[in-house]
């Protein structure tokens, strides 16, 4: 009973659609005062499904100057594997990188590469088109969500994370195996990280040694966040501004960053973009941070005020929202790719 009554208060792990029903009826009104039910379409006019979900992170990277993201190409499944390696060697990009599918995203298909072998078999099994992209070496890794409304030039950052992948410290005793059933979020997948750390498993991690255990810093793979918005202040918001506007037509989302530090972030300085998702980007500063389940209400319904205000000015001046037909079809087809990503994810270990 205590068991249960525990999974019942703690919501952040909750399922996503079950922490969300409560705001449906707002979200339904959006779409009746709209008359449209894909209303949120044209958010950002360049991100496909104005970045939802199922949008391409090519149409992404393309937006961004080159040198504000990490060194980054394409390969098709149909490759054949001769031709991946020599992209790699044109490229440049050395082991480790990541690996990340085209279209995607909660970690999925998110892989960091250490050698020629794990490439092979990734590309072995992999039946999307993916991401090959140079691995980052900055310590800090932060999300920004930024909001601009598309007639002001200066916008806001509502919320500044640091994420931290899910990870052991070793005490040079205990096995891998034993770290985690150890940790209160790494136990929790035990099975999913014993597929994917085999090799390791009864290792004996040296003391003081940080062991990754997921290079997807998402909170549905266990990353632990810190709140930052302490750290918010006119020059933050000044970046991001600026960076919105050279984007062109981005004006509500979450940035995700490895950055030096936090005051060159602010500085503009010492930073690179890993990628950057539109409005159906979650305002994830209310995991981990203290939040109870009624603020966390309270932040989803400002961010979705502000993603209709910003839709509906783009829908009168820029673009319509997509028919509801167009949208039914390729929702049908993202989660068809979904269904089929998630199965091969788990094969890949």
């Amino acid at each position: 009973m205590k068991k249960i009554t525990n999974k019942f208060l703690n919501w952040e792990a909750w399922p996503f659609a079950l922490i969300y029903a409560p705001m449906a009826p707002f979200w339904g009104w959006c779409m009746l005062r709209s008359r449209a039910v894909w209303f949120f379409t044209p958010s950002n006019p360049n991100l496909t499904f104005g970045g939802m979900e199922g949008e391409p992170k090519r149409e992404m990277y393309d937006l961004l100057p080159l040198h504000l993201y990490p060194t980054t190409f394409n390969i098709l499944p149909t490759q054949h594997f001769r031709e991946v390696l020599q992209q790699l060697k044109i490229s440049g990009i050395e082991y480790p990188f990541i690996v990340k599918p085209e279209v995607g995203g909660q970690g999925i298909l998110f892989r960091k590469i250490e050698n020629e072998a794990s490439l092979k078999h990734y590309h072995s099994l992999v039946p999307v088109e993916y991401i090959v992209q140079k691995m980052v070496h900055y310590p800090i890794e932060v999300s920004v969500f930024h909001i601009r409304h598309p007639n002001e030039q200066k916008g806001i950052v509502t919320g500044f994370l640091h994420k931290i992948p899910l990870q052991v410290l070793g005490d040079g005793i205990q096995t891998l195996e034993q770290l985690i059933l150890s940790s209160s979020k790494a136990k929790k997948r035990y099975n999913d990280l014993r597929s994917r750390h085999t090799e390791k498993w009864n290792t004996v991690i040296p003391k003081n040694d940080k062991y990754i255990l997921s290079y997807a810093a998402n909170h549905n793979k266990g990353a632990h966040f810190i709140d930052l918005k302490e750290f918010i202040n006119d020059d933050l918001i000044d970046v991001f501004d600026k960076l919105s506007i050279r984007i062109n037509d981005f004006f509500y989302g979450r940035y995700d960053i490895m950055c030096n530090s936090i005051e060159e972030l602010q500085q503009g300085k010492n930073f690179t973009i890993l990628e950057y998702n539109g409005c159906g980007a979650e305002p994830n500063h209310f995991y981990d941070t203290g939040y109870t389940l009624g603020g966390a209400y309270k932040e989803i319904l400002k961010h979705w005020k502000a993603l209709y205000s910003i839709s509906k000015y783009n829908a009168q001046n820029v673009i319509k929202p997509w028919p509801f037909w167009r949208g039914v079809k390729f929702l049908r087809d993202t989660k068809k790719l979904y269904r089929l990503m998630k199965i091969v994810d788990d094969k890949i270990g």
